[in-house]
C-alpha cells in the first residue's frame, strides 16, 4: 500500500509538472513565436526563449514519466489498450521534442545571423519562419492530436477499474475525443490554433488532469 501511495503521488506531482512547464514554455516562446523578424533584431530574448525550450524539456520527460508509472496500472485492466496509452503518449513526448530542436535552432540561426559578415536577411528570415512554423504543428500535433487518444484510453481504463471517482473519467471519456476534434478543424483551417474555441475544447482534457492529480 505504501509503494501504490508513493506512485500515486508521483503521477500526481508529474500530471501538475506537465501543466505548468507547458504553459510557462508557451509563454516564454512568444517573441519567437509572434516577432517573423526575431532572427535579425539581436539576442535580447535568447535567454528566454532557452528556458521556454527547458520547461518543454521538462514537459516530455514529465509525460514520458507518466506513462511509465500508469502502464502497470492499466495493464491489469487491458494490455492491449495500455500499450495503446504508451504509444500514444511516447508520440507526444516525441514530437515535443521536435518542436524544442526547432526553436533551439531558430536560437542557433539568430547567433549565426549576428556572426555573419554580409548575411543574407532573406534566407535568414525565410529559415527562421519554417523553423517556427515547424513548432506550430509539433504544437498541434503532439498536445493536441496525440493526447486526445491516450487520454481517451487512459480514462476508458480508469473507468473499467474503478480506481477514480466516476466525474474524473467522464471527464477524460469527454475531454479525449474534443480535443482530437479540436486538433483537426484547426488542421483544415476552421479554428486559429490559439483561439477561444480551441481553449474551450481542451478545457475538458485539462481539468481532467488536474483532477486526476489531485
Amino acid at each position: 500500500m505504501e509503494s501504490n501511495r508513493k506512485n500515486e503521488i508521483i503521477v500526481g506531482v508529474l500530471f501538475i509538472l506537465a501543466a505548468t512547464t507547458a504553459i510557462t514554455g508557451l509563454a516564454l516562446y512568444q517573441p519567437v513565436l509572434n516577432d517573423a523578424g526575431y532572427i535579425v533584431k539581436g539576442p535580447a530574448n535568447e535567454t528566454r526563449v532557452i528556458w521556454g525550450a527547458f520547461c518543454e524539456l521538462i514537459l516530455a520527460f514529465s509525460v514520458i514519466g507518466i506513462t511509465i508509472m500508469m502502464y502497470p496500472i492499466l495493464n491489469k485492466e487491458n494490455e492491449s489498450i495500455a500499450m495503446g496509452y504508451v504509444c500514444f503518449r511516447l508520440l507526444e513526448a516525441t514530437i515535443i521534442i521536435i518542436g524544442i530542436i526547432s526553436l533551439l535552432s531558430v536560437v542557433t540561426l539568430n547567433q549565426e545571423f549576428a556572426k555573419a559578415a554580409d548575411p543574407n536577411v532573406i534566407s535568414f528570415l525565410t529559415a527562421g519562419k519554417l523553423l517556427v512554423t515547424v513548432h506550430n504543428w509539433t504544437f498541434l500535433f503532439g498536445p493536441n492530436l496525440a493526447l486526445g487518444p491516450s487520454t481517451l484510453m487512459m480514462s476508458y481504463l480508469l473507468y473499467k477499474s474503478k480506481l477514480v471517482p466516476r466525474f474524473i473519467y467522464v471527464l477524460g471519456l469527454a475531454g479525449g475525443p474534443l480535443i482530437i476534434v479540436c486538433a483537426v478543424l484547426v488542421m483544415f483551417g476552421i479554428l486559429p490554433q490559439i483561439s477561444l474555441w480551441s481553449v474551450l475544447l481542451a478545457i475538458p482534457v485539462f481539468a481532467f488532469e488536474m483532477t486526476l492529480a489531485v
